[in-house]
């Protein structure tokens, strides 16, 4: 059963959504800001069952209810998840069916009717102003909940009506204690995962849970230890086989980054102690000893300009060829 507590790392906007449910000054409209799998959905999900439950005990949701039983289940008659055809555009149309309309019959069995929008920055300018509509005049048991990852997507009238609601980098020691803790994590593979996530909880269990991330890791692993006797056309191979992979490019870039941080770091101290992949300290104390610290940081810069490049979709093949080339040469 999901609680208030579960929320992990981000205190102001708990303690904000916990207070509204306990004083019951529940807002119409809100936006939960936060990168893509920081976890926005879940903590929607635990506001949604709070206002929903019959048996409520402070603010948290009772678990044992009907209303609680339906929310845990998925099928909570108010509880609704907009859903779009498009990948990658939700529609004026998808906001008149689904939020509008619904929203002008009363709820079924709850005291509340609760609209969840995920990636709601996919929303067209029309859909918005569609939107917009109901935000201006909501019925008493409306509240709406849009989880977003580029505010900037969202118009300058949309934000105004929403309570925002940012979420916040979660200190590393935090994640890590987490992972370790409820999910069993061990140690090395939690320091690895907490790395990549960069204070993005929900990111750091996606990774710990993920067979995929361990596999591309000892690809990505691989392919560092053997690249300087590799040719340039074995080396394109390798890459373009990790697009077989579900897992984002940029997870693929963030392993190499992390590497060469560490090449880095032993350089200057020869402690292998704090470095991520300590195990793989015999390939990284060789490459520290044959690069020089202008050279290390190069490779480090091309890889951040090569994920900038990738996100501006440049040609993946003569982006990664670039950044190959970098490598080799430094």
């Amino acid at each position: 059963m999901r609680r208030f507590e579960d929320i992990v790392g981000q205190e102001q906007l708990r303690d904000h959504l916990e207070n509204a449910v306990k004083l019951g000054k529940v807002s119409h409209a809100y936006l939960i800001n936060g990168e893509r799998s920081s976890g926005k959905e879940f903590i929607a999900k635990i506001f949604a069952q709070a206002l929903q439950c019959e048996n409520r005990q402070g603010a948290d949701p009772c678990g044992e209810c009907h209303s609680c039983v339906q929310a845990e289940s998925g099928n909570h008659p108010d509880i609704i998840f907009l859903t779009h055809e498009k990948p990658n555009v939700i529609s004026v149309e998808d906001i008149r069916t689904q939020i509008n309309n619904d929203m002008a019959i009363k709820p079924y069995s709850g005291k509340w009717k609760i609209y969840i929008v995920n990636e709601a920055e996919k929303m067209t300018v029309q859909a918005q102003n569609a939107l917009l509509k109901t935000l201006e005049e909501p019925p008493e048991y409306g509240v709406i909940l849009l989880l977003a990852s580029n505010v900037n997507a969202l118009l300058p009238t949309i934000l105004s009506r929403c309570v925002q609601l940012n979420m916040k980098p979660v200190r590393d020691a935090q994640v890590k204690d987490y992972l370790m803790k409820t999910m069993q994590i061990p140690d090395y593979k939690a320091d690895i995962c907490v790395a990549f996530a960069r204070g993005n909880v929900g990111k750091a269990k996606l990774l710990a849970s993920s067979e995929e991330f361990d596999k591309v890791k000892e690809e990505a692993v691989s392919l560092l230890r053997n690249i300087q006797d590799m040719e340039i056309h074995e080396i394109v191979t390798a890459i373009k086989k990790i697009t077989e992979y579900k897992l984002d490019i940029n997870d693929y870039l963030d392993i190499l980054s992390i590497w060469y941080r560490d090449v880095l770091l032993f350089k200057a101290t020869h402690d292998a102690n704090h470095l991520i992949f300590r195990e793989e300290i015999q390939y990284i104390r060789k490459v520290a000893d044959t690069s020089t610290y202008e050279g290390i940081e190069t490779i480090i810069e091309e890889l951040e300009k090569s994920k900038q490049r990738l996100n501006a979709n440049v040609n993946f093949d003569l982006t990664m060829e670039l950044l190959l080339l970098t490598i080799k040469e430094n």
